[in-house]
C-alpha cells in the first residue's frame, strides 16, 4: 500500500505478542492487527519504541512486516519503523518495506552516538535521496539525537522524500515552532505526537494526530480523543484527556521496564502477549503482577474488563498534570478565538 495521502489519525505503535519460548506469536499479532483495525486506530506502527525494536533481529524486523502488512492487506496505512543502526542498513530497510506494502517509514535520528545538528541534516538528507519509500523523522530525544527546527525545516525543504515528523518529546512550544517554520513551506508535512499525555493540546496547535502506545490498550479511548478534538467538543475532550493521563503514567512509570506496563494492559484486553525479552528482577515480577490488577481496576472503569471481586478504588487524575493539562487547552482555545479561527 503505496499511499501518497497525509498521515492523519491515530497510528498504533503495537507491541508483538510472544510465545513461551519468547518467539514471535504469529497467531496473536494477526488476531491484536485484526482488534485494532475493529476498534478503529487510523494506522499501525509496527518496529518503533513500544514494538521494542531493538530486542529483535533484522530479520524479526522483517517478519514482523510481513505478518502486518499482509494481515492489513491494505485496510489501513502501515508506518514501519525502519530505525536501523547506520544508513546503509536503513536503506535497505526502507527498500524493503516499500517492496512489502508500508505507506511510509518512520526513522529515528542516529542513537548511541550523540550527533550535531549538521550531522543529524547529513544523515537524513542521505537516506532521504536513496529511499523509494517516503520518510517520517522520528524525534525522541530521551534515546537518540535530537531533531532540532532549522534542521526539521530544512530536511523539509530539499527532500520531497520527507513527508512529515513523528515527535515523541511531548513538548508543545517545540510542535508550535516546528508547524510554524515547515507548514508555509508544505502543507503536506504531517506532524505526529508521540506522548499521549499531550494529544489533545497537541492537536489543537496543529498536530495530525498521534502514535500513541495507549492506542494499543485502549483504543477506542484514544480514537474518541482524536474525534472529539477535531470536533471541538472541547469540554468532553479535556475529560477524556484527563483520563488518558491516568491510564498513560500507571503503564509508562511502572516499575518494571518500558513497555512493560502496555504488554501487561495489552494481555488484560485479551490476548496472549508472553513476556518482554528483557529479563526482569523478582521484585519487578512482582511488582508487575500488583500493576496488572491496578489496571484492570482502570480499565473496567470503561467496561474493557472485568470489574475484580475486591472493587477498585476510583481513578484519580494526577492533579498536577490535569492542572497542566487545563491550563494549556484553556490557553490554546484563547489564542484561537483572539485569532479569529473556529
Amino acid at each position: 500500500m503505496h499511499s501518497q495521502a497525509k498521515l492523519r489519525g491515530i497510528f498504533t505503535p503495537n507491541i508483538v505478542p510472544l510465545d513461551q519460548h519468547g518467539e514471535i506469536n504469529e497467531r496473536e499479532l494477526r488476531r491484536y492487527v485484526d482488534w485494532l483495525i475493529a476498534k478503529g486506530v487510523h494506522g499501525l506502527y509496527p518496529n518503533g519504541s513500544t514494538g521494542e525494536f531493538t530486542r529483535f533481529t533484522v530479520e524479526e524486523r522483517v517478519r514482523i512486516m510481513e505478518i502486518i502488512c499482509d494481515q492489513v492487506n491494505g485496510r489501513i496505512p502501515v508506518l514501519a519503523g525502519a530505525a536501523e543502526a547506520n544508513v546503509k542498513e536503513t536503506v535497505r530497510a526502507c527498500e524493503t518495506y516499500y517492496e512489502l506494502g508500508a505507506a511510509a517509514v518512520a526513522i529515528v535520528a542516529p542513537y548511541y552516538y550523540k550527533l550535531s545538528p549538521r550531522a543529524v541534516y547529513a544523515y537524513f538528507k542521505e537516506i532521504a535521496d536513496n529511499t523509494p519509500i517516503d520518510v517520517t523523522l522520528y524525534n525522541i530525544p530521551m534515546f537518540a539525537s535530537p531533531i532540532d527546527v532549522p534542521t526539521v525545516t530544512r530536511l523539509a525543504e530539499e527532500c520531497p522524500k520527507i513527508v512529515g515528523i513523528k515527535d515523541s518529546s511531548g513538548d508543545i512550544p517545540n510542535m508550535i515552532r516546528m508547524i510554524q517554520a515547515v507548514r508555509p513551506l508544505r502543507s503536506d508535512f504531517c506532524f505526529l505526537t508521540g506522548w499521549d499525555a499531550a494529544l489533545m493540546p497537541m492537536l489543537l496547535i496543529g498536530a495530525d494526530g498521534g502514535t500513541n502506545a495507549t492506542s494499543g490498550v485502549a483504543p477506542e479511548l484514544l480514537v474518541k480523543l482524536y474525534e472529539l478534538t477535531l470536533a471541538e467538543r472541547i469540554a468532553e475532550a479535556r475529560d477524556l484527556q484527563y483520563e488518558i493521563v491516568t491510564l498513560f503514567d500507571a503503564m509508562i512509570y511502572c516499575s518494571g521496564e518500558f513497555p512493560d506496563g502496555f504488554r501487561t494492559a495489552v494481555r488484560l484486553r485479551g490476548f496472549e502477549t508472553g513476556s518482554s525479552r528483557q529479563p526482569l528482577s523478582d521484585d519487578q515480577q512482582i511488582e508487575l503482577v500488583k500493576l496488572a490488577d491496578k489496571l484492570q481496576c482502570l480499565l473496567s472503569e470503561h467496561g474493557f474488563t472485568d470489574e475484580p471481586s475486591c472493587g477498585c478504588p476510583l481513578p484519580t487524575a494526577n492533579n498536577a498534570q490535569a492542572a497542566d493539562i487545563a491550563k494549556i487547552v484553556e490557553a490554546v482555545v484563547s489564542e484561537l478565538k483572539q485569532r479569529g479561527v473556529k
